[in-house]
């Protein structure tokens, strides 16, 4: 008997008994359906999390200060001595792998503007801040280093904070003031998404850290002239970003006076450094969440064992007959074979498309049930790889009937009631 007519006898021989065949093979269905359903889900959150890291900059550095200690009583991090714009410029000047530095201040503050208000993040940085965050524009310009020098009252404004302040548009231009300082609103920056954390990054001020530091928040430590409370980096095209991250801390333990063997007083944060430890995580949680259907599938194919083991006892007097007529043992056991894995097969397509559905109803309805931002990734190499499993399941299962079905006696088998 060749494959098609196999295949054929198969769907007839399930057909007959359809519901029986449907409630076999709920368990590989409910299997398909999780491996599908946890591992698109988890996929799609891998992934948006990943862009809003990426959106940091994989080539970007954040260095802020370390830990002090007041009384035996530590701090916290960034409690101890704060870099300064001297220490942006001397990186930006003195380390010739680095493309481009600012440092930050920042503060949560209240725009006003003709009697709308609206509570927003100011950041005071410097004009190269747009290109380490590699930040664009729409409308308008971005502040220059002379500006920032002398602390000019002029912002950059993001679309939230554009759309809630200026319903109508016309934002380039007008007058914004904040903590009762007037600031003139010289551009608008481009769409900037979703933070690492889920942050609106859109919802921000702009202004020269000059400007934030005297005008806005008044940030000082004793000791220090012009701080800053962080410091971002983007390391230039073409270096290793490990090689430049030792060549900053060896850099920064010299300026900060840090003795060999004492411990940094500054903290480097590298944002590629964390978007493989995320995907690590998150490939591991997969396997864990994969390894969780694929063990429904091994309980859906005792299911199907035992479906397949009553309709050898069935249909005994059916294999007699075929045996006798010049049937091989081998076409018995294939033909039995065949029907188990066509069995599990239909299982597994029908699994694929609830786990879709499912993981699409997740996605769509995700913003009702607090699951914002969530989005579906369905890898086609994961669907294939889960119809794969459910034939498999199949043939390990469909085995042993199989072979029972290709081991009877003919003479017993006719004689069977």
């Amino acid at each position: 008997m060749n494959l098609m007519a196999a295949i054929a006898v198969a769907l007839t021989a399930l057909r007959v008994n359809a519901l029986r065949s449907f409630l076999a093979i709920l368990g590989v269905i409910f299997g398909v359906a999780a491996v599908i359903t946890t591992v698109s889900l988890a996929q799609g959150a891998r992934d948006a999390v990943e862009s809003r890291i990426a959106s940091l900059g994989a080539s970007t550095l954040n260095i802020t200060a370390g830990s002090r200690a007041r009384g035996g009583r530590q701090g916290g991090a960034g409690s101890g001595t704060p870099f300064s714009d001297a220490d942006v410029t001397a990186l930006r000047t003195e380390l010739d792998f680095i493309a481009a530095a600012s440092g930050l201040v920042q503060s949560n503050v209240t725009a006003v503007v003709d009697g709308a208000n609206w509570p927003t993040q100011i950041i005071g940085s410097n004009a190269e801040y747009m290109d380490v965050r590699d930040w664009t524009l729409a409308d308008g310009r971005m502040f220059t280093e002379a500006e920032t020098q002398r602390s000019a009252r002029v912002a950059v404004i993001g679309q939230t904070t554009a759309r809630e302040l200026f319903p109508g548009g016309g934002a380039v231009g007008a007058s914004v003031r904040v903590n009762s300082q007037p600031f003139e609103i010289i551009g608008v920056l481009g769409d900037l998404g979703a933070g690492a954390f889920g942050q609106d990054q859109n919802d921000v001020l702009l202004a020269p850290v000059t400007t934030v530091r005297s005008r806005v928040t008044g940030f000082s430590r004793a000791g220090v002239r012009d701080p800053v409370q962080q410091v971002w980096v983007k390391i230039a095209p073409g270096f290793n970003m490990e090689l430049a991250t030792i060549e900053l801390e060896d850099y920064l333990r010299v300026r900060r006076n840090v003795p060999p063997g004492g411990q940094d007083n500054f903290a480097i944060r590298n944002f590629a450094d964390l978007i493989r430890a995320f995907n690590e995580t998150q490939r591991v949680l997969g396997l864990l969440l994969a390894s969780a259907g694929l063990i429904t599938l091994l309980v859906g194919g005792i299911g199907i064992m035992n479906v397949m083991l009553v309709s050898v006892t069935e249909r005994t007097r059916e294999i007699g007959l075929r045996l006798a007529v010049g049937a091989r043992r081998r076409d018995i056991r294939n033909q039995f074979l065949i029907e188990s894995v066509v069995l599990c097969s239909a299982g597994g397509v029908i699994g694929l498309g609830a786990g879709v559905a499912v993981a699409r109803g997740i996605e769509a309805f995700g913003p009702a049930m607090g699951l914002t931002g969530l989005a579906v990734s369905v890898d086609p190499s994961v669907a294939l790889v889960a119809i794969g499993a459910a034939a498999t399941v199949g043939v390990l299962f469909g085995f042993y009937p199989a072979m029972r079905a290709s081991r009877l006696d003919p003479i017993e088998a006719l004689r069977h009631e």
